[in-house]
């Protein structure tokens, strides 16, 4: 059985389809969940599946090597980031080498790097009059949104899309690609 650990800043919409998606496979399971905001939504659900939660220590995080330690005593798999808005420090990024990936609400490398994330990405794409939105999941190395892609998928702008319609039509290729991504790179 393979070790995901899930690293999120909001509600963990992702990381329910990334649990859904492997609770009866026997292939892998969530063994961690980690955030960066007390009050994020991904607490509750960590809560009601029964999967350990931790809330990250800024200073730890970007200093040290406390939760490399940790993922590495929990034999992690693979790193998922699913709407985690930190940069990954160098050190986990070298400990878990091709092992951490992302997903992007956008096709990078359009509408990526720091502060590039929810609403803001939707509101860039429609400010530029862009035709196709989509998703890119891909490797995370030391900058923001610049590793290797794995996977690219579109869906149209509209005339009549607004940074809301535009967020829920991204969602839906997120919560239908990332965890059949997860489990591809998992086998």
């Amino acid at each position: 059985m393979k070790n995901i650990a899930i690293f999120a800043s909001g509600t963990g919409s992702n990381a329910q389809k990334i649990i859904d998606h492997f609770r009866n496979t026997g292939l892998a399971r969530v063994t961690v969940i980690l955030s960066n905001k007390a009050e994020a939504g991904i607490f509750k659900i960590a809560e009601r599946e029964q999967i350990p939660a931790v809330l990250i220590d800024k200073e730890q995080f970007f200093r040290g090597d406390t939760y490399v330690k940790l993922l590495q005593d929990l034999d992690t798999d693979l790193v998922v980031l699913a709407g985690f808005l930190w940069k990954v420090p160098a050190n986990l990024v070298q400990a878990f080498p091709n092992r951490i990936i992302n997903i992007h609400p956008a096709l990078l490398p359009k509408f990526g790097g720091k502060g590039m994330y929810g609403h803001f990405v939707h509101e860039a794409v429609l400010a530029a009059g862009e035709t196709e939105s989509g998703i890119t999941i891909h490797y995370v190395n030391e900058k923001y949104d610049d590793g290797g892609v794995i996977l690219q998928e579109r869906c149209p702008v509209t005339a009549d899309d607004t940074p809301e319609t535009l967020a829920r039509k991204v969602q839906v290729l997120e919560h239908r690609w990332f965890p059949l991504i997860v489990e591809r790179l998992l086998k």
